[in-house]
């Protein structure tokens, strides 16, 4: 299996090159071309032994993640095959190899991964959940093979060494081991309201943080004031 990730322009992808009998999955809908020998199939979330109860669990913990109830999923039959995957949104695309650290996506985050990726939920609690506008429910990638995600604006890379501040709604993914609380931008709560930041995500451990440079609810507040109002 090899992926190509085309980050030319404001608008990213990925192309999956894949043997015969390789298999690799997405979120439904983020297909925009498949090879003729690619088999595609719609597939639950549910974990091997869950029975279906299970799977209807798993898709609505992935809904509240913001990720799509079912997943897609690609065979390349005789001969190699490729997929192509785009988000919905403009921004990057980004690859991450997972092996010996596990990855936790915020809601939306999560493109695809292969087979080899074991896909779980995690719920993040209430509070840190209404406030850091990442969602309730975090999707956690363990295992061994590639995992695709996607961000709004360029995505980079932060080493993590017993902490940092993270903006909310600018987070990506972490490394398994980090914590974080939300809190306050600056030294007081006026200060921080003033300084339109808010409230931050403030993590501390040792690992790695992918972030977005920007935040798509920000650009649905600018662009709101300007449309037109609804009829009806």
């Amino acid at each position: 299996m090899n992926i190509k990730i085309d980050s030319e322009g404001a608008f990213g992808s990925a192309v999956v090159e894949l043997e015969p009998g390789e298999k690799f999955v997405s979120e439904a809908g983020a297909m925009y071309r498949a090879s003729s020998n690619v088999d595609i199939e719609v597939v639950s979330r549910k974990k091997e032994g869950q029975g279906f109860f299970g799977g209807i669990a798993a898709g609505l913990r992935a809904m509240m993640a913001g990720e799509t109830y079912h997943l897609s999923s690609y065979q390349a039959g005789r001969g190699p095959g490729e997929v192509g995957l785009a988000p919905t949104h403009q921004g990057e695309v980004r690859k991450v190899e997972i092996g010996s650290e596990t990855w936790i996506c915020s809601g939306g985050s999560y493109l695809g991964s292969s087979a080899g990726i074991e896909l779980d939920t995690q719920y993040q609690g209430l509070t840190k959940g209404m406030f850091s506008k990442e969602g309730l429910v975090f999707v956690k990638a363990s295992g061994q093979g590639d995992l695709l995600v996607n961000g709004f604006g360029r995505i980079s890379e932060v080493a993590v060494d017993n902490g940092v501040t993270i903006d909310n709604g600018h987070l990506i993914a972490f490394t398994d081991g980090l914590e974080y609380e939300i809190g306050k931008a600056g030294g007081g709560w006026i200060s921080s309201m003033m300084s339109g930041e808010g409230l931050v995500m403030k993590f501390r451990g040792q690992g790695k943080i992918l972030v977005q440079s920007h935040d798509p609810s920000r650009l649905g507040g600018a662009l709101g004031p300007l449309l037109p109002p609804r009829k009806g």
